[in-house]
């Protein structure tokens, strides 16, 4: 019989907002602060995600004190980096700023409807699977930015970065990461990528 998983302690996970975008597809605007049903996007996921985890950081690149007021606001490391690098650059920054916690759970601040379970999950399928790091997987469909990681990954993530890679795909496969189904709850992983998709979110029931 295979040894039960280890019971999860909320205390010892972080959870990060991912918000340094550039929001592109949203015509430019910060898409963390764009409204849906009267609320910022950032509200939506702080409300989704912060009782899963012991604390909540939100990665930003401006609006600093507006995110604040949901969590631990930390920016890219520009320097080292660059600028608006992509989501891999803000999770490095949420790794640093979560060193003294086992996991980081990350979610892109468009995704306001994530399973209330997120985190547990994915960890539970890292754990599983003896890896260090799990990803989602909804109706055959992968979101590599919905992920549970440990913290000891910074490093290695700071090398792939060093490097000049930044693809996620590339670099969960690399760290070891693993496939956590979530196809019970494809609808929770929606993506507010456009103004349409914006539009169409304010007439989802979310539960």
């Amino acid at each position: 019989m295979a040894d039960p998983a280890p019971i999860l302690d909320p205390q010892r996970v972080a959870g990060l907002i991912l918000a340094g975008g550039q929001g592109a597809r949203m015509d430019g605007r910060d898409k963390g602060l764009v409204l849906l049903h009267g609320e910022p996007l950032v509200a939506h996921m702080a409300r989704r995600l912060a009782p899963q985890v012991g604390t909540l950081i939100i990665s930003a690149n401006r609006n600093i004190q507006t995110y604040a007021r949901y969590g631990q606001v930390v920016a890219d490391d520009t320097d080292a980096l660059g600028a608006w690098q992509g989501p891999l650059a803000g999770l490095a920054a949420g790794l640093a700023a979560a060193s003294a916690f086992d996991w980081l759970v990350a979610a892109p601040c468009d995704t306001p409807f994530l399973p209330k379970d997120l985190a547990a999950r994915l960890i539970a399928a890292a754990q599983a699977a003896h890896a260090p790091l799990a990803y989602a997987v909804a109706g055959g469909q992968r979101h590599p930015a919905c992920m549970a990681a440990r913290t000891s990954l910074l490093p290695a993530l700071r090398a792939y970065l060093d490097s000049g890679e930044r693809k996620v795909g590339l670099w969960q496969s690399q760290a070891g990461g693993v496939a956590a189904a979530f196809d019970d709850a494809d609808g929770a992983f929606m993506n507010l990528n456009t103004p349409g998709d914006l539009a169409a979110a304010e007439g989802y029931d979310s539960q």
